[in-house]
């Protein structure tokens, strides 16, 4: 027993690490036998911007995407993210692919480290280990470190829990060394994870408010406030090496020749240069801004806002808010009053509040951010289970039980918390997200790759740009970053009804592109729609634009058309970009259209799971049993024994604009308007039409359809 005693740490650790990641390969068994979801052998990753990092490295490892100019930039702004999987894929016998599926287990699941750790500091480890358990698994942060999710989250939190436990431990036992390992961590969290900014900065703030309030004429506190400051401004991190030692140094050798109030004038000169070199504040503001926009973005000209259409960026509902903090609403109370008693008993753990504040402005700013809650309320709920038993059982006795009260206390802990953590397995179980892609149409990609060339580009919508970048190696106007302006253009491509506009529009922009500065002064996207159209009419320029006879630039590589039929689903999103006049941010038409495959057939109705319905009979729309709209044409498409589409189209009414499309090997039913009847995506996509003289068709599959723009 005194030898377990002796290792508790260690066995702590071990089992809250083996659990982290035994819950996260849950994914990986459920998906084990589904064919689709593998490439060359591998399960394939779950979020898009795990192929931009992903094409980075590959890039680095195999020269494959030498063509594309944001990769120097991905590199510039997440070098150790890229780095460090660089290195991994050298060093290890695993191939990319393996490594990015697997590196957010290995690496999120340290979070536990820190957490057990801070808790050790108050002789709580064994409330460390429920803590850990719990937090390790909550929705929110397991949504954004499982096995697949391949994104500078796995980072997010575990950088900052173990700065907090150097912060925490030094106030504790005052030794500054603890405050020049949380900096150089600080340094390297910013190089890892750049949004990191933001949250860490807060720390730094709240860490010198406390010090300043309860330890205010402590000399090492001052120290500590260089040590931060450098740790934060923007500047090369082989330089913060340097200055943190020669910090230390000289805080070593002078530290009897420097009075109390020369080191105030010291913290205060690293504050000042902490403020002037560092943009922290300016960060806050414009996330802020950013996740809490609305509607279409002013300016010369009027373009539509891409974050209200970002799921992660919208309100989210109470409910939601506190289960993916805590599991469920009942947990997520119970923490916050078990993290203000652990406040008011150990003041120390106000350090955590901004992580708080952060994680509690998701409420309203999306629900990415609820993960910096996670650690905070796992603790608090643990310390109150640990607060009530201890009342509960003082003076109790055993009932013959030889159980000591700590161990009692432990046992009942251990219950209580496996109550906590059942929502968020059940969660786990639950949540079979899919790859970004199926199998078959990363087939198409790796098609494209083969008959394409890396400075080719792929006109396709940005939730697809990174994916597109792997596989193919050709290069997008927009993607997962670069997804502003210049959405206007990909939407206006895939909306309008002239041809002719997509290819000038798709040569004009892609030209004007590769020709212009990417990148500004502020390392900010320079947007291709600003370049265009600066100077002219939006609207006459676009009339312009079907003309056959007008003069774009030298064409300089080819330009493929990506039309995949999971868009269909985001159609009405993407109409969303064009369908406004860029002169006055207003909406030019009034859309209708659904899609569906939710339906059964009863005799002459086709019933949705919404409530409309078709009457094939009377060749009408049922919106409700006042409404009905008229049925202008009727057309179903299916592929013949060869694999050839083929097109049956019958008119039921020739004065409405009201069409229905019945795509019978998918099994999909099509409502929409004249207007996007005739756009691009539909016509090219589900019906194959398309002018010979200006596409050649690529690849034609029931899920991606490729064509190359003959201009």
């Amino acid at each position: 027993m005194k030898k377990i005693q002796k290792y508790d740490l260690y066995i702590y650790l071990a089992i809250a690490y083996m659990f982290s990641i035994a819950c996260r390969l849950i994914w990986v068994y459920q998906f084990s036998d589904i064919d689709y979801a593998y490439w060359h052998g591998q399960l394939m990753i779950n979020t898009n911007d795990g192929y931009y990092f992903g094409t980075a490295i590959k890039n680095l490892l195999f020269h494959s995407n030498t063509n594309n100019p944001i990769l120097p930039m991905a590199v510039d702004t997440y070098p150790g993210t890229i780095y460090s999987i660089y290195f991994l894929a050298k060093v290890l016998p695993f191939s990319l692919d393996t490594i990015m599926l697997y590196a957010p287990t290995f690496i999120s699941s340290l979070i536990v480290i820190p957490i057990i750790l801070i808790l050790r500091l108050f002789k709580l480890t064994s409330l460390g280990f429920f803590a850990a358990l719990i937090a390790s698994v909550t929705w929110s942060f397991y949504n954004r470190t499982m096995t697949g999710y391949f994104d500078t989250d796995m980072y997010a939190l575990v950088f900052p829990m173990f700065i907090l436990y150097f912060m925490i431990k030094f106030l504790l036992i005052q030794d500054i060394k603890n405050i020049l390992i949380a900096s150089f961590l600080t340094s390297f969290y910013v190089v890892f994870y750049p949004q990191g900014y933001v949250a860490i900065g807060s720390l730094f703030f709240i860490f010198i408010i406390y010090n300043l309030i309860f330890d205010r004429k402590n000399i090492i506190f001052y120290q500590t406030i260089l040590l931060f400051s450098i740790a934060l401004i923007k500047i090369p991190l082989i330089l913060k090496l340097i200055l943190f030692t020669i910090s230390f140094i000289f805080f070593k050798k002078f530290k009897n020749k420097i009075n109390f109030k020369q080191y105030i004038y010291i913290a205060i000169a690293s504050i000042v240069i902490f403020l002037l070199f560092s943009n922290v504040f300016s960060l806050i503001l414009s996330k802020v801004s950013w996740y809490t926009t609305t509607g279409v973005e002013g300016g010369k000209l009027h373009f539509y806002d891409v974050a209200q259409t970002i799921r992660e960026a919208g309100k989210i509902p109470f409910d939601i808010f506190a289960k993916r903090i805590s599991g469920s609403i009942i947990t997520f109370i119970l923490s916050i009053i078990g993290y203000i008693l652990l406040v008011l008993r150990k003041k120390e753990f106000l350090l955590f509040l901004p992580l708080i504040a952060i994680g509690f402005f998701a409420y309203i700013g999306g629900l990415r951010f609820t993960v910096y809650a996670i650690p905070a309320m796992a603790i608090g709920i643990v310390y109150l289970f640990y607060t009530v038993l201890d009342i509960l059982l003082t003076n109790k006795p055993s009932y013959g039980l030889k159980l000591s009260r700590q161990s009692q206390i432990n046992i009942l802990i251990a219950i209580a918390t496996s109550i906590v953590l059942y929502p968020n397995i059940k969660h786990i179980i639950g949540y079979t997200v899919s790859p970004v892609f199926i199998k078959k149409e990363v087939q198409v990609l790796d098609k494209l790759k083969n008959i394409s060339n890396s400075k080719d580009y792929t006109l396709a919508w940005w939730d697809y740009g990174y994916p597109i970048w792997y596989y193919s190696n050709t290069n997008t106007l927009i993607d997962g970053g670069k997804h502003h302006h210049d959405n206007f253009i990909i939407s206006q491509i895939l909306t309008t009804s002239s041809p002719v506009q997509v290819v000038n529009l798709g040569r004009l922009a892609v030209e004007t592109y590769i020709d212009s500065n990417l990148i500004d002064v502020n390392r900010s996207y320079v947007p291709v729609a600003n370049l265009i159209f600066k100077g002219k009419n939006p609207n006459d320029f676009l009339e312009q634009l079907k003309k056959p006879n007008f003069i774009l630039p030298k064409k300089t590589r080819d330009i493929y058309l990506y039309l995949p039929n999971r868009m269909l689903n985001i159609f009405p999103t993407i109409d969303l970009f064009s369908n406004l006049n860029l002169e006055t941010g207003q909406k030019k038409y009034n859309t209708f259209f659904y899609v569906s495959k939710r339906f059964k057939i009863f005799r002459n109705l086709i019933n949705f799971s919404n409530g409309i319905s078709i009457d094939t009979q009377k060749g009408v729309i049922i919106l409700s049993q006042e409404r009905t709209i008229p049925i202008g044409k009727f057309t179903i498409t299916a592929y013949d024994k060869n694999n050839k589409l083929r097109v049956i189209t019958k008119t039921l009414d020739e004065n409405s604009k009201i069409h229905v499309i019945f795509m019978k090997n998918y099994r999909q039913m099509i409502l929409l308007d004249d207007r996007l009847f005739h756009s691009t995506f539909i016509q090219m996509f589900v019906l194959e039409h398309y002018d010979k003289n200006l596409f050649k068709p690529i690849i034609l599959t029931p899920l991606v359809k490729i064509y190359k723009l003959r201009k």
